[in-house]
């Protein structure tokens, strides 16, 4: 497989996983996917932030989870987004450290 095609399909990889948890599976919290996985839909519109500022492409945090959610971050909280319950929020605290603050410390 060429470079060029590599791309492309791992492209098409991850636009199929955003959608994923953008339109079929709303129901699945951020702080679920992190708990369980080590990564939210966050670390996702990050990882893209990250991308665009290493080719030189200025791009904040806010404007890269506009760009990933679809709409403002808080627009999409508002709609989706339920309140955890304190255990869930205790074991977030744990695998945030594990996995964001180690990315990027």
């Amino acid at each position: 497989m060429d470079d060029q095609t590599r791309i492309e399909i791992e492209a098409a990889a991850f636009r199929r996983l955003r959608q994923h948890l953008m339109d079929d599976r709303k129901d699945v919290q951020n702080i679920d996917l992190m708990n369980l996985g080590g990564f939210c839909r966050n670390c996702l519109s990050r990882w893209y932030m990250e991308a665009a500022n290493e080719r030189g492409i200025e791009m904040g945090k806010e404007e890269a989870r506009e760009i990933y959610y679809g709409m403002p971050y808080d627009q999409w909280k508002a709609q989706n987004q339920t309140e955890a319950s304190p255990e869930k929020q205790a074991e977030f605290e744990v695998a945030f450290k594990e996995n964001v603050l180690k990315d990027n410390g």
